[in-house]
């Protein structure tokens, strides 16, 4: 039987806030980040990026905390000018790629308040 997933013991909100306050300083200049809690799950933040350019591509991601250290990223919807595309294209990959990368920096960058 697989152990239940560590419930977080910081707070949703404090934890959004410290993602809004520090994932934008971990992205790209031009790029913009909103993070909002996933009402369905306290473990769960919601990630939209918007990224700069001609593209106009918004990126939606669930990040789950694993545990307090260790976060898992799916990203859920791509979009370019509001319209759906396809996220199997080399051109989405990389930036998600990029993105998740980013964000795993940005959890790493909070462990001092989700690690205790």
């Amino acid at each position: 039987m697989k152990p239940e997933k560590d419930q977080l013991k910081v707070n949703q909100d404090e934890l959004v806030d410290a993602w809004n306050e520090t994932l934008p300083s971990i992205l790209n200049g031009s790029d913009k980040a909103l993070v909002q809690g996933d009402a369905a799950d306290p473990n769960s933040l919601r990630v939209a990026i918007q990224t700069a350019g001609r593209t106009n591509y918004s990126f939606d991601f669930k990040v789950t905390y694993a545990d307090s250290r260790e976060i898992d990223t799916q990203l859920v919807d791509v979009e370019a000018d509001g319209i759906h595309v396809d996220e199997h294209t080399d051109i989405i990959q990389g930036l998600a790629h990029d993105y998740v990368r980013h964000m795993r920096e940005c959890a790493q960058n909070l462990q001092e308040i989700t690690h205790y």
